[in-house]
């Protein structure tokens, strides 16, 4: 293969990993074509490529064809973490951790930014903010777990164990099928139990929610967390980043870590300890 068509390549993986909105083949072609100035017909050979090489699929939402990234083979969504069908195998170096995750209809195969922000957030707790003996004691609660991948993420980069919840029955089902898939039975619980039911606390909380669920669940995820814990949360829009903070700050939370992708943001929070009054103090 010529470098040119690897520069393409590179470049058509890199628009539709960061574009803020589903792109489009034509939409794509005619943004390639500009800033390559090459024919339409060469950029569209290039992208048959990678469609072929599994690195793009076709998707259809309301009558339309989208490209994005395919998740039909072994897909690296953060430094350490690969995601993989069932059956593909990928040879990882010893830092890393292939995760698999079976295709279905709960939220959380990778395709989305969201799960990655949220998974790259995990990735920084475990293997930068908590020192190596605290990552081997954390355990790990992932509010509405979807697909599990999350806490199963958070386990196998080197958490003590964890639990998902999630109200949907289906979601529960594919998160315990996913959770068999990586022989993590014995360290990762998948329950359908409301939040206000948990008793224990925990040393990491996720969500991957939309912001008014956020929003809504602040008190509760602030409950949910040890001292010395951390949030995890993603599903915020970039631009409602800013509200989310200064709410979650009220409650004496403060910013850790925070990445965008296609405009989309995943957050780390930490809670300050807040002083005593001294006796008689106002």
């Amino acid at each position: 293969m010529r470098i040119a068509d690897n520069r393409i390549r590179n470049a058509a993986i890199e628009i539709i990993t960061l574009w803020p909105a589903k792109v489009t083949p034509s939409a794509l072609t005619k943004i390639l074509s500009e800033k390559f100035r090459l024919g339409k017909k060469q950029i569209k050979a290039v992208i048959r490529d990678l469609v072929s090489d599994g690195e793009l699929a076709y998707t259809y939402q309301y009558g339309a064809t989208y490209l994005e990234l395919s998740f039909n083979r072994p897909r690296r969504v953060s430094q350490f973490v690969v995601l993989q069908p069932p059956g593909h195998r990928y040879c990882h170096g010893p830092a890393e951790v292939a995760l698999q995750i079976a295709p279905g209809a709960a939220f959380g195969d990778g395709r989305h930014p969201t799960t990655r922000l949220a998974i790259r957030g995990i990735e920084m707790v475990l293997r930068q903010h908590f020192s190596g003996s605290r990552s081997r004691r954390a355990r790990v609660l992932d509010v509405g777990c979807g697909s599990g991948v999350l806490v199963i993420a958070a386990v196998r980069l080197g958490a003590a164990a964890g639990m998902g919840v999630d109200v949907d029955a289906c979601a529960l089902a594919e998160a315990r099928q996913n959770v068999r898939l990586n022989a993590l039975e014995n360290r990762i619980k998948i329950s359908g139990q409301p939040l206000p039911a948990i008793r224990r606390r925990f040393r990491m909380v996720t969500a991957n929610l939309r912001y008014p669920s956020l929003m809504q669940l602040r008190s509760q995820l602030s409950l949910l967390t040890a001292s010395g814990g951390v949030l995890v949360l993603s599903g915020i829009r970039d631009i409602e980043l800013t509200d989310l903070l200064q709410y979650y700050a009220e409650k004496h939370w403060v910013c850790l870590w925070r990445q965008t992708e296609a405009g989309w943001a995943g957050i780390v929070l930490q809670r300050t300890k807040c002083r005593r009054r001294a006796p008689g103090g106002r």
